[in-house]
């Protein structure tokens, strides 16, 4: 996609040294748009029978069709468009007729020396994401085409600049793809990583793909460009390739966006040219200029008919899809009730809760709780912590020992510190929370005692107290933890606290 305007050579060195990456910039603003492929979830390659699965030995899931071999014809894979109509779907897009194209070029990885795609008659078109801030993305198209090989470079950098040789494995040729393609309305890496991570969400819960980065199953290219506020043209634009996690694509996106910023301000012209995200040394670096479009020499693809998407068949396809993220993320706020709901807007912890329980597929764990009877804040906040930190045992937690665990500790039963260490138990080797419990011993302080302890942690350290009657908040954590430390994590932690203002209160009120 065109992000901003072909430029001459650069008078400056394209390196640069930028301003401090993911700072705003005064008086620039940057423009952003975002190519994602995603791999689809089908049994078998867009236009072949060969397998569609991940971590086979390289080069055994291939046959003459997805290897381009003289006389071989493709036969498209039904599944593959009805999981591109959920995904257009979900994206809010028009669904249209679309037809194939030949784009062709040569590249190893690519063994027809073209790539059957979507061109100017794309299934998806016109769609937008909104998002967890209350922004919206545009969506330019959501188009099907196949995947290529995948080339290792076999050397010290893993570039093809040094390499010693290379590898091509063809199993992902022929792969099912669909490439989304964003406007330019993202405007910083932080935000570029937020429209990527609901975006993956999005896929996931459509059924489309599986959504694993780490895998290549997801994978983004970002087209950066620059220009000063207030100025409607676009600059040149760059783009990063094969940006495969969020954090490199936050890092990327804001390295790229200071690097064209100081160039400019340095003299430098900004030249349009391809680039790629280096890990190690936390910067983008040239892999090819990009002067002129490339031309891919489009024609429609001769031995396959047009996709004619009626509605029955969209019916079909999107039979069976369950709710979006968002409207998700609504259920959990609405659940919080009214008070801790308003609490739960965005950048909030309550709100930050919400997204990850949502992501991590935990909100119908917390919601079923719920409607056991479990507090609604508590459980959301065990649930985007501890079961968040080991998923593998969700499977050995069941909703009602969840919502008797949440009982015990709002009702005071076991303090914060001993519900976690019951809830880590539950999720290692599975079991009731009661009988965890009782055999490790756990039971919190009677309040009499509870009052001794904290006593006694206060007159030992009197120039501490001093602060927190003076005022100092920040130290209410240290007479906690001391207090916990004292009564080995059986105080109640709100407890403590209550007990803390009690006596600060009491020592205001006294005479000196």
């Amino acid at each position: 996609m065109s992000v901003g305007q072909t430029s001459s050579k650069a008078s400056k060195s394209q390196d640069a040294s930028p301003r401090q990456p993911g700072v705003p910039v005064s008086g620039w603003e940057a423009v952003i748009g975002l190519e994602v492929h995603c791999e689809l979830l089908t049994e078998t390659k867009l236009f072949c029978g060969c397998r569609n699965r991940f971590g086979d030995e390289p080069n055994t899931s291939v046959c003459p069709v997805c290897l381009g071999l003289p006389g071989s014809l493709p036969v498209l894979n039904s599944r593959a468009v009805e999981l591109a109509m959920r995904i257009g779907t979900a994206l809010q897009c028009e669904i249209r007729p679309s037809v194939f194209h030949r784009k062709n070029y040569f590249y190893p990885d690519m063994p027809k020396d073209y790539q059957i795609s979507q061109y100017d008659e794309p299934i998806n078109v016109n769609g937008r994401l909104d998002l967890p801030d209350g922004t919206s993305v545009g969506i330019t198209r959501a188009h099907l085409e196949e995947d290529t090989g995948k080339t290792t470079h076999v050397g010290e950098s893993g570039r093809i600049s040094g390499a010693e040789y290379s590898l091509v494995d063809y199993n992902r040729a022929g792969v099912p793809l669909v490439e989304i393609v964003s406007e330019p309305d993202i405007r910083s890496g932080q935000q570029a990583r937020m429209y990527v991570s609901e975006l993956r969400a999005v896929l996931v819960a459509s059924g489309a793909t599986d959504g694993r980065m780490e895998e290549g199953s997801l994978r983004v290219d970002a087209n950066v460009s620059v220009r000063r506020s207030g100025v409607q043209d676009l600059g040149t634009r760059c783009e990063v390739k094969n940006l495969n996690s969020l954090r490199s694509l936050a890092k990327a996106v804001d390295f790229e966006i200071a690097r064209q910023v100081a160039l400019i301000e340095s003299g430098g012209v900004v030249a349009q040219e391809t680039r790629h995200w280096n890990e190690s040394a936390s910067k983008t670096m040239p892999l090819r200029s990009k002067e002129e479009a490339f031309d891919y020499r489009y024609f429609p693809e001769p031995d396959l008919v047009p996709i004619i998407p009626g509605d029955q068949w969209q019916a079909e396809a999107i039979a069976g899809m369950g709710p979006m993220p968002a409207r998700r993320r609504e259920r959990l706020v609405d659940a919080l009730g009214e008070e801790a709901a308003g609490a739960a807007g965005f950048g909030s912890g309550l709100h930050d809760q919400v997204v990850t329980v949502v992501e991590l597929g935990l909100d119908a764990l917390v919601l079923d709780a719920v409607q056991l009877g479990a507090d609604p804040r508590l459980t959301l906040s065990r649930a985007a912590n501890e079961v968040a930190a080991n998923l593998e045992g969700v499977a050995r937690l069941s909703v009602d020992s969840f919502e008797r665990l949440i009982s015990l500790e709002a009702k005071g039963k076991l303090s914060a510190t001993q519900a976690k260490a019951v809830l880590s138990e539950m999720l290692a080797k599975g079991g009731d929370p009661t009988d965890i419990a009782k055999a490790r011993g756990f039971e919190v302080l009677a309040s009499s005692e509870l009052a001794g302890v904290v006593a006694g942690v206060v007159n030992s350290r009197p120039k501490e107290w001093s602060r927190f009657v003076d005022g100092d908040e920040k130290i209410v954590q240290f007479f906690v933890g001391q207090v916990m430390k004292e009564t080995r994590g059986k105080a109640d932690g709100k407890a403590v606290l209550a007990e803390l203002n009690r006596l600060r209160d009491s020592s205001k009120a006294s005479p000196d």
